[in-house]
């Protein structure tokens, strides 16, 4: 009988789970009356700081549960060991007790880039084997 077998080309670097992150604020963002215009979060004049503390570079992703109030820029990039980015989260104006707002989530999630790739952000590297973490604030 003949046997088939498939190969794939597995990145080392994305074949090791990403280490940790670090964000400050560390768990929560939390926009404060009126809702009736638009509000940017800032921590001391700084918006929120994403610091790559783990050994490799990564990828990182951010994700909205409610792409219409809530924004993110940028969007998502790519951060050398120890290297650290600043990101403005911003929430639209909304009718205060009108909408439920509860499940409103930012997500951020990263993965380790592949070996020898440029310093500029995939989309695939989300969409492959590799592991994929996330932290949601």
């Amino acid at each position: 009988s003949e046997r088939t077998f498939s190969t794939q080309v597995v990145d080392m670097a994305q074949s090791v789970p990403p280490g940790d992150i670090a964000t400050q604020p560390g768990t929560k963002i939390v926009f404060n009356a009126p809702y009736d215009d638009k509000h940017t979060y800032h921590i001391k004049s700084s918006p929120l700081q994403v610091t790559n503390s783990s050994a490799r570079r990564i990828g990182w992703a951010f994700k909205t549960t409610n792409m219409k109030r809530l924004g993110v820029d940028p969007g998502s990039g790519v951060l050398d060991p120890k290297e650290a980015a600043l990101i403005a989260v911003s929430c639209d104006a909304f009718a205060y007790g009108q909408e439920d707002t509860n499940n409103d989530r930012v997500t951020i999630e990263w993965t380790n880039t592949p070996d020898g790739a440029a310093k500029q952000f995939r989309r695939e590297w989300f969409q492959g084997d590799g592991m994929v973490r996330r932290k949601n604030l």
